[in-house]
């Protein structure tokens, strides 16, 4: 081999990669993921506000229903107290989210 073959060039760089795809994209019309993400209706801030109501409607009734097995095995009135408090529990709950999503 002598000097004046011609030698493949060496690979592009990923931010040249990147660059071109970029400008691909542009003249196509399409969007990168990240674009799509943000434009999203169920952003992050509604998914945080879902999962927050959710946990306070399970925690209001888990801590009701902890509070009547509690009573009813120190009273001895097997199904009463959880009844009850299942259902303030439940109700504690939804007050919660009512507040959470009052303007």
């Amino acid at each position: 081999m002598n000097r004046n073959d011609s030698r493949p060039e060496p690979p592009e760089t990923p931010s040249s990669f990147d660059d071109r795809l970029k400008g691909a994209r542009e003249r196509q019309g399409l969007q990168s993921a990240r674009d799509t993400a943000s434009a999203d209706p169920l952003d992050r801030a509604g998914w945080g506000m879902m999962l927050r109501a959710g946990t306070e409607m399970i925690g209001g009734l888990a801590v009701g229903v902890a509070i009547g097995l509690g009573l009813d095995h120190w009273l001895g009135t097997r199904p009463l107290f959880l009844i009850v408090f299942a259902f303030l529990g439940g109700a504690a709950g939804i007050l919660n989210v009512w507040r959470l999503v009052k303007p």
